[in-house]
């Protein structure tokens, strides 16, 4: 199969080349810029991808809530322009939202099938992405994840040992809960999802959920490293974005469609660690 990744630079889409790489021809979109939606359509009848996974983003989510415009165009506009292109060479298409399309007021995982109703602006841009997918073609994937973390970017876990180093007390949020998600483990399971025509919409997840300190001290706990951590509630740590409180995602279609459940968050950190251990010469 012929695949054509958008934001292949990225956290997760670095990850999906490595994966994909090993049974399918993997193209990239290289520097363009998919808000041009003249140069998305011609790259599109150019490279004729079986399958386009669009992993690029505007993903700071309290910097959309100052710089609108361009998260707006890049978010909507140039997931459009991606699923235009989509619909006209025939591919696929794989959409990667989040888990911040919900408000987070449920009290327990969402499924699917349950209505948006994004707290921040990202995850408004997120959703109506979604739509703009859903509106322009038939053949598509819109892929929910959560927490992302991985090698190839800035993240939770670098931003903690990098905090740590410094050897201040750290203080960390402990009324927000959600899914830490492994990149390679979810590029791992797009990379199975896009070889069936089973199309629609999945929360894509590691198994698990925890507040951003439980999170933090499953992070130091595997490193073993002794920090002074200090959980506070999300009024005494202002940000430009409204986070939902509650954004566990239900993997609800994946598990129906025969799929098994992603491994443990836990594990998935443990071999993430690991993995950058070997990339920094026995550091974290």
């Amino acid at each position: 199969m012929k695949v054509l990744v958008t934001g292949a630079s990225g956290m997760l889409g670095s990850d999906l080349i490595d994966v994909l790489k090993e049974r399918h021809e993997v193209l990239t979109s290289g520097d363009l810029d998919i808000r041009d939606l003249e140069g998305v359509m011609e790259l599109a009848a150019k490279k004729r991808p079986d399958t386009i996974i669009h992993a690029a983003a505007f993903t700071d989510v309290d910097c959309a809530e100052s710089e609108r415009e361009t998260a707006y165009q890049v978010n909507v506009l140039g997931t459009r322009n991606v699923a235009a292109a989509a619909s006209q060479t025939g591919a696929s298409l794989v959409y990667i939202s989040t888990d911040y399309v919900f408000n987070g007021k449920k009290g327990e995982e969402y499924f699917e099938f349950d209505e948006p109703d994004p707290l921040n602006f990202y995850g408004k841009t997120k959703y109506l992405g979604e739509l703009a997918v859903r509106d322009l073609t038939d053949k598509f994937y819109i892929v929910r994840t959560s927490w992302l973390f991985g090698r190839n970017g800035r993240n939770f876990v670098s931003t903690m040992v990098e905090l740590a180093e410094r050897g201040h007390e750290i203080s960390v949020v402990d009324d927000q809960y959600g899914s830490p998600t492994y990149t390679r483990d979810l590029a791992g399971a797009i990379g199975k999802l896009i070889e069936r025509p089973a199309y629609g919409v999945y929360h894509i997840t590691n198994s698990g959920h925890c507040s951003w300190y439980d999170f933090a001290r499953e992070i130091f706990h595997a490193l073993q490293m002794g920090v002074k951590l200090k959980p506070v509630r999300s009024h005494e740590f202002p940000r430009p974005a409204r986070r939902p409180s509650f954004s566990v995602l239900k993997n609800y279609n994946w598990i129906m469609e025969g799929f098994k459940p992603l491994r443990s968050y836990r594990e998935a950190l443990k071999d993430y660690l690991e993995e950058m251990k070997s990339i920094n010469g026995g550091g974290p």
